[in-house]
C-alpha cells in the first residue's frame, strides 16, 4: 500500500498536466477557423507526432496500469501478511504438543522443561535395559503432558540416551541426557579431573564442570585397588568397595559421594554451578577451532576451556597378545575397579597367578596376593627381568632386600626372568622363559607399565613427546589455547628437573589442580614436587619425590626401625590413608637437625629399618626416598627445590631425624 501512495504521487503531477494539455488542445483547435493555423502554438506532449488525440489515450492507459498494479500489489501484501500471521499462531499455538513429544539427542535448556508424563517413572527398571540394542519410541501428542512448572521433575530420558553409573552410583545420575554445552570440559574421570574440578570451584564458585569418562563409574581413586582393598576383612568388599585403612579407619573408594554431583542435564540451568559427570562415553575427536568435541555416539559438546586427563591404558606383552584367545582370557591387565573385581574372583577359583612385572603394581599385587596364598592353597609366582624387586628404582641392595621381603609373604619369586613364548596346553597356561625355564599357571597378571592415552593427538593437532610419551605441554600445563593437559597423559616441562611424565597418583593430584587454577586464569608454573609411595603390607612402604632411577648414582643412610616405622603407623598419626592428600597441603618449615650422631652411610647390614636414599646428578640431588620414614616430604621437596650441591649428605640426612626413636 505504501508503495502505491509513493507511485501515485509520481503521477499525479502528470495526469494534471495532460488534462491541462487537453483543454488548451480544444480551446486552440477552435480558432483555426478564423486564424492562420501558422499563428497556433503547438503543444508536444508526448514523442509522438503533434496534435491529435493519441497522447491523450497514452497517459491514460499508464496511469491506469499505474494504479491496477499498485492495487494488485497491496492486495498481494495484505493477503501474504495475514496468511503469515495465521502461521505464527498456529506455530505457537502447537508448541506444548511439540516439546512433549521432541526428545533431542543433545540437551536444550529453556526455561519449562517438559515432562513425559504425569506418572512417576521408575529410573531402575530403564537404567536395566541395554543400552546400544534398544531405542524407544518417543511418545505420541495424545501421551504427553502439559508443560512443566519450575517445580516439576524434568523428563527422564529413554535408555538410548542414558548413561551407566557404577552400582554405588546415583540412579539419578546414570539416567542424564548430554549437554550441549559446558563452559569446563574435563575429558577423563580419574584422579586428575577430579583435582581439576575442585579446582576450577575453588576459584570460581559458580562454574559449570562436565567431566566425561569412558568409565562406568564416577572418579575414584585407583592406589586402593593394589593396596588395602585386598586386605579387607569385609567378603563384599568388592560390592562395597570401602576398605580400612592402615590406621583402622574405613572409607569408600570413591572421591565423592553420589549426592555431590549434579546431573548433565541440570548443569545448565544449574544457578550456583556445580559438577556433573557423563559416564560410559568416550570423546573421539576434537574440534579445537570450533571449542567442540565429539562423542563415541555422535553427539557434539562445545566447550569454554578444555582439559585432557585420560590417563593410560596398562601395557601388554607382545608375546601374550600373539599367544591366542586362551591365553588372553586367562590374562588380567590392572587397572580399574573392573579388573579388580576380576582378579579378586579369579583369586578364589584358581590354584595358581603368575605376575609378570617388578615395578611398583606387579610387588604390591604379589604381596597382596601371597598374603591371600597364607590362608588358602593358591600359588602366587612372580617374575620380572631385573636382579630384584623394584630394580629399576632401588639400588641393588635395597632392591635385594624387598625381594626377600616380597618372599616372606608367600609368593615365589622368579628373577631374571625374560618370557619368549606363552602358550595354552592342558588347561594350563605354559610360560617359557628364554633361558629355558617353565612355568605353569592357571592366569597371568601382565604388570608391565603404562601406555599414555594419546588418541586425540590428531583430531587436535596436539604434539606427542617422543621420547617420554603424552601430549606435550609447556610449564602451565598448556597445550593449545583453551586446551590443558594432567595427571599421567601429560608430559610437562619441570623448571627445576626439565621436561617429564609422570604416572603417580600424588601427580594427578598436583597436575590436576594446577590446571584446574590455570584454567581459570591463574598462569602458574608447574613448580610443585609431586611424590609416590609403595606399600608392601602394612609393615613396609616408602615415599619417593623426583628422580629416582637405579642407573643413577645414590647414597644411602639407614637406621633402626620402631614400631612406628611402618605405613599402619604414619596412617594413624596422619589420620589418611592416602598419604598425598595430606602431605601436599604442607608446606616445608626450617627443619630442626637431630643432635644424634649418626652411623656413615649405607653400611653392610641385613636390615634396613628406615633411611634415606639420595639420588645424585651431577653431584646434586635429584631424587630422594624415604624408606619407611612419613612426614617428612616438605624437607625433601625443599632440597630438591634448592639444587645445591651437599658435601656430606650424611649431615643432610639428619635433617628427616632418622636416628630418633
Amino acid at each position: 500500500m505504501l508503495k502505491c501512495k509513493t507511485v501515485w504521487r509520481k503521477l499525479a503531477p502528470l495526469a494534471r498536466a495532460s488534462s491541462t494539455a487537453c483543454r488548451q488542445n480544444v480551446r486552440r483547435a477552435g480558432l483555426n477557423n478564423v486564424r492562420s493555423p501558422a499563428l497556433v502554438p503547438v503543444s508536444h506532449m508526448s514523442t509522438g507526432g503533434a496534435g491529435g488525440g493519441g497522447e491523450n489515450k497514452l497517459y491514460v492507459l499508464l496511469v491506469g496500469a499505474a494504479c491496477v498494479g499498485g492495487a494488485a500489489y497491496a492486495y498481494q501484501t495484505v493477503k501474504g501478511d495475514s496468511q503469515r500471521y495465521q502461521d505464527r499462531l498456529a506455530e505457537i499455538a502447537s508448541r506444548p504438543n511439540k516439546s512433549a513429544t521432541e526428545q533431542p539427542t543433545t540437551y536444550i535448556q529453556s526455561e519449562a522443561p517438559a515432562v513425559q508424563s504425569t506418572e512417576t517413572v521408575e529410573v531402575p527398571e530403564q537404567g536395566s535395559e541395554p543400552q546400544a540394542t534398544e531405542k524407544k519410541e518417543p511418545p505420541s501428542a495424545e501421551e504427553a503432558g502439559p508443560p512443566a512448572t519450575a517445580t516439576e521433575e524434568p523428563v527422564v530420558p529413554s535408555p538410548s540416551e542414558t548413561t551407566q553409573l557404577s552400582p554405588a552410583a546415583d540412579p539419578g545420575l546414570s539416567l542424564a541426557k548430554v549437554p550441549s554445552h559446558a563452559p569446563y570440559l574435563l575429558i577423563g574421570g580419574g584422579t586428575a579431573s577430579f583435582a581439576a574440578a575442585r579446582s576450577i570451584r575453588a576459584r570460581d564458585p559458580g562454574a559449570k564442570v562436565l567431566i566425561v569418562t569412558d568409565e562406568p563409574d564416577l572418579p575414584y581413586m585407583r592406589p586402593p585397588l593394589s593396596k588395602e582393598l585386598w586386605f579387607s576383612d569385609d567378603p563384599s568388599v568388592t560390592d562395597t568397595l570401602r576398605f580400612k585403612q592402615w590406621n583402622g579407619k574405613e572409607r569408600s573408594i570413591y572421591f565423592q559421594p553420589p549426592s555431590f554431583y549434579i546431573s548433565p542435564e541440570d548443569l545448565a540451568s544449574t544457578e550456583n554451578g556445580g559438577v556433573a559427570v557423563l559416564t560410559g562415553r568416550k570423546v573421539l575427536h576434537m574440534d579445537v577451532r570450533g571449542n567442540k568435541v565429539q562423542l563415541d555416539d555422535d553427539t557434539e559438546i562445545s566447550y569454554d576451556k578444555c582439559l585432557i586427563a585420560t590417563g593410560g591404558e596398562p601395557r601388554n606383552l607382545q608375546v601374550i597378545e600373539r599367544a591366542g584367545e586362551e591365553v588372553m582370557k586367562r590374562t588380567t591387565l590392572f587397572r580399574k575397579i573392573e579388573d579388580f573385581k576380576a582378579l579378586d574372583k579369579v583369586s578364589r577359583n584358581v590354584k595358581s597367578i603368575t605376575i609378570i612385572g617388578g615395578g611398583f603394581l606387579g610387588s604390591e599385587l604379589a604381596c597382596a596376593l601371597g598374603r591371600r596364598s597364607n590362608e588358602s592353597d593358591l600359588e602366587v609366582v612372580q617374575m620380572f627381568p631385573e636382579k630384584g624387586n623394584m630394580g629399576k628404582v632401588l639400588p641393588e641392595y635395597l632392591s635385594n632386600w624387598t625381594t626377600e621381603k616380597v618372599k616372606k609373604e608367600g609368593v615365589k619369586v622368579i628373577t631374571e626372568a625374560l618370557v619368549k613364548s606363552v602358550t595354552y596346553k592342558d588347561d594350563k597356561v605354559e610360560i617359557q622363559l628364554k633361558d629355558g625355564r617353565v612355568v605353569n599357571t592357571d592366569h597371568i597378571v601382565a604388570a608391565v607399565g603404562l601406555e599414555p592415552s594419546v588418541d586425540l593427538a590428531k583430531s587436535a593437532g596436539l604434539e606427542v613427546d617422543s621420547d617420554f610419551g603424552g601430549y606435550r605441554v609447556n610449564a602451565e600445563l598448556q597445550a593449545r589455547s583453551n586446551i590443558w593437559v594432567a595427571g599421567d597423559a601429560a608430559c610437562f616441562y619441570d623448571i627445576r628437573l626439565g621436561r617429564r611424565r609422570v604416572e603417580h597418583h600424588d601427580h594427578a593430584v598436583v597436575s590436576g589442580r594446577l590446571a584446574g587454577e590455570n584454567m581459570t586464569g591463574a598462569s602458574k608454573p608447574y613448580w610443585h614436587q609431586s611424590m609416590f609411595w609403595s606399600d608392601l603390607g602394612p609393615d613396609v612402604g616408602y615415599e619417593a619425590i623426583g628422580i629416582v632411577d637405579s642407573s643413577l648414582p645414590t647414597v644411602g643412610v639407614f637406621a633402626k626401625a620402631t614400631a612406628k616405622d611402618t605405613p599402619k603407623a604414619a596412617t594413624e598419626k596422619s589420620g589418611t590413608g592416602i598419604r598425598s592428600e595430606s602431605e601436599t597441603e604442607a608446606v616445608a618449615v626450617s627443619p630442626v637437625a637431630s643432635s644424634t650422631p649418626s652411623p656413615s652411610p649405607m653400611q653392610q647390614q641385613d636390615e634396613y629399618g628406615k633411611g634415606v636414599i639420595f639420588y645424585l646428578r651431577d653431584k646434586v640431588v635429584v631424587g630422594i626416598i624415604l624408606w619407611n620414614v612419613f612426614n617428612r616430604m616438605p624437607i625433601a621437596r625443599k632440597i630438591i627445590k634448592d639444587g645445591e650441591e651437599h658435601a656430606d649428605l650424611n649431615e643432610v640426612a639428619k635433617l628427616f631425624n632418622i636416628h630418633e626413636d
